[in-house]
This record gives structure tokens, sequence and C-alpha cells, in this order.
């Protein structure tokens, strides 16, 4: 059985614990190592409150090389103070005196309840822990995917493999997420692991495309955290020729990277809190590619869309309410909405459809409504889930 965890990718090794952050006893200490060293890119919240972890991150992915990251579960460390930095700095340090490198080495992530002080004590612990564990196998990257989550109820993961220079490549990515998502930068937490032999400039590149064409196209409640944080890791062990500038080979590995962070968004989408089913709205012929975009936000985040997909209700007046509510440029005689492959509005006037089969439609796990606003020539994408009552019950219970 093959493996497509984290560990995929040749060169990583991986542990997930559990120490007691979370009460429920579930795994909340995650560990990702390179074993010799790796080139890093990293992609932050844009949320103007930050967690202790992503200003530690921000100034640490500045080294030159990366060889490893330190996550825990159950508590965001946000909102905490200069103790919060202390606490996070010394994740860094204790998971660098066990594999042997220099703190500022080491990125570190964290996700959970705001507000809290880290109990360090056990994450110490916890860390010192997952050190002994580390391996490059499927179960230990299987166990660094259970200790990232939170709300989730389902691991979230995806593998990338083809060739550069006739060596195969690998592209490996473990993902968390469920609530507070909202474009810019919408990850909550994700690493990927590869080992391609590319230049950090152009990893950077590469990673800051693939968000912005994936992750940050997915809404579930149009809400930032505050500690969202994704980050690649390249081992350079695939043997090829190191990826120096943008060739063939960069576009054939960036692209292979936005394919691996689609399919992590869609599986958010599908995971997210109380979702059963995710949709993606398509905006054709608008004026800007600003407007495309604000417009397809603008459909995924509606709660009245969100409720119509989920009650399997044909409702295209909800969706045209939302495009025409959001400011975009419009040109009315030519607006028009599908949904699937069925023409429910066309040229600013309903038009006859068959609401059963649209309804069937919208009932599958996952389906496109494509709005054409007949006003310039530009598109864009969102991708969205359906709002249930199992929302509201999540975050109402979740601190308590």
């Amino acid at each position: 059985m093959a493996n497509n965890t984290i560990t995929a990718a040749k060169g990583f090794l991986a542990a997930g614990v559990s120490c007691g952050v979370k009460v429920s006893g579930n795994k909340d200490i995650g560990v990702i190592v390179c074993s010799k060293v790796a080139n890093a890119a990293a992609v932050f919240t844009t949320n103007k409150i930050v967690s202790a972890a992503v200003t530690v991150s921000k100034e640490h992915i500045k080294s030159a090389k990366i060889y490893g990251v330190v996550v825990n579960s159950g508590n965001a460390n946000a909102c905490t103070g200069k103790q919060g930095i202390k606490d996070a700095i010394t994740m860094c340090r204790t998971i660098a005196g066990k594999i042997g490198t220099d703190p500022h080495r080491v990125l570190v992530a964290s996700t959970g309840i705001i507000g809290h002080p880290m109990p360090m004590e056990k994450i110490k612990s916890g860390i010192a822990q997952a050190a002994e564990k580390l391996s490059d196998s499927q179960q230990a990257g299987l166990d660094f995917a259970h200790a990232i989550m939170t709300t989730d109820t389902k691991i979230k993961q995806a593998v990338r493999r083809f060739k550069i220079d006739g060596k195969l490549v690998t592209i490996a990515g473990v993902t968390k997420g469920a609530g507070m998502i909202g474009p810019n930068m919408a990850t909550t937490l994700c690493f990927i692991t590869t080992d391609a032999a590319i230049a950090k400039g152009l990893l950077t590149k590469a990673l800051k495309k693939a968000i912005d064409n994936s992750l940050n196209k997915l809404t579930v409640d149009g809400h930032q955290s505050t500690n969202d944080t994704a980050v690649l890791l390249a081992s350079g062990e695939a043997g090829n020729k190191t990826i120096s500038k943008q060739g063939p080979q960069f576009r054939k590995f960036a692209g292979e990277l936005i394919l691996l962070t689609d399919d992590l968004a869609r599986q958010m989408a599908l995971d997210a809190e109380g979702a059963t089913k995710c949709f993606k709205v398509v905006v054709n012929r608008a004026a800007t590619k600003q407007d495309a975009s604000k417009a397809a936000r603008a459909v995924a985040n509606y709660d009245l869309v969100k409720c119509a997909v989920h009650g399997n209700d044909p409702n295209w007046g909800r969706i045209i309410c939302a495009v025409g509510s959001c400011g975009v440029k419009i040109n009315e005689s030519r607006l028009s909405c599908r949904i699937g492959d069925i023409t429910v509005f066309r040229n600013g006037r309903p038009a006859k459809f068959d609401a059963a089969r649209a309804s069937k439609i919208i009932a599958q796990k996952e389906h496109t409504s494509t709005v054409d606003l007949g006003a310039g020539r530009e598109s864009d994408f969102c991708y969205g889930c359906d709002l249930s009552r199992e929302y509201i019950t999540i975050n109402a219970d979740y601190h308590t």
C-alpha cells in the first residue's frame, strides 16, 4: 500500500503524540523533520491579530535552511502577550535540541482556543516524546495528521507523484481546518513536503501561486484565523537537477503543487464544520479579475445560498442577489446563471428548467454553479460549503 502521508517525500520524518493539551487525550503535538536539511517557503494569515507562533515563524523562515516544524493543537497561543512569544521560541528550542540544530532553523505552528496560556511543561514533554518516535513510515505521517486536528472530523492529505528530468518527484501535503476559514490566507494549517531539488526563491513563488489558486479560493464562514500558516519544505533528495529558473521544470512542479493544494482545499470544504457538501462558484465575463473574484466569494459566502445548497434547493435568486449586492460591474441584460449544466437564469430573465434535476445536482457531494456577468472577459472561482444546523452547534459548544 502506497504511503500517501506527509512522509511520502524522500528525506522526511514525522511523529504525532498526545501530551495532554487536549482534554480529550487525542494527539496534540506533531513534528516534521528533514533528515538532512530543507529549503523552505511559508505564507501566513493576513489577520492583524496573529498567534505567537506566526510571529516567530515569520522570523525563522528567513533562515537559509530549515530543519523542521513543531506543531501543537488544542491551544492557539494567540493573544498571550510576551509570554506567548517566549513559549513559541521554547517549542523551537526544545525540538532543535533533540535534532541537533539551531532553534532559528525550526518553524512553529499552533491551533486551538485563543487566549489561554500554553501548558509548557506538557508541551515540552510531548515534543521530547515526538522526537523519540520520528519515522519516515506511513503510520508516523498519519500520527502527525491526527496531531494537528481540532474540530476536523477526518484527516486531510494528498500526494502527487511525477517525473522531472527522468527522476520521480513526490509532493505530499496535509492540512487541518474546518471553521474560521476565509480567503487570505484560507489554509488554517497546511504542511507540504517535497523531495524536489528547487531553489528557495522559486519554492516561495510556487507556494504563493498554489495557495492563491486553491486554498485562498476557499471560504467556509468568511472568517480568518489568527494562526493560518502554510509551510512547504523541499529536501532535494529526488535527484533531479536543481530547478533554478522559471522554465518547463518549474512550471511542471508549480502545476502539480496547485493540483495538490486544490485537492486539499476541496477536502477542507467537505469537512467544514457541519458541512455535508462542497460547491464551486465560477464567475465568467467579469469586467476585471477583482470583480470576478469578489462576485465568486460573495456567492460562496452568502448564507442564504449556503442554506439553499444544504436543502438541495435550486434557488438561483439567491445567487443573483449575492452577485448584485457585492458592488461589481454587471450587464443585467447579459447576466446568466447555471447550476451544473442547467441554465436557470439567462440574459437577465428566469429560464425554464427541470427543478428536480437541478436539485439532484446540488445534492451531490460537489457541484458547480456558474455566473456570467456579461461585463467583460475576466473569470475566477471560489469554493464554499453548505451551512447546516451542526455549524451552529459546533461553534456554540466549542469553548465550553
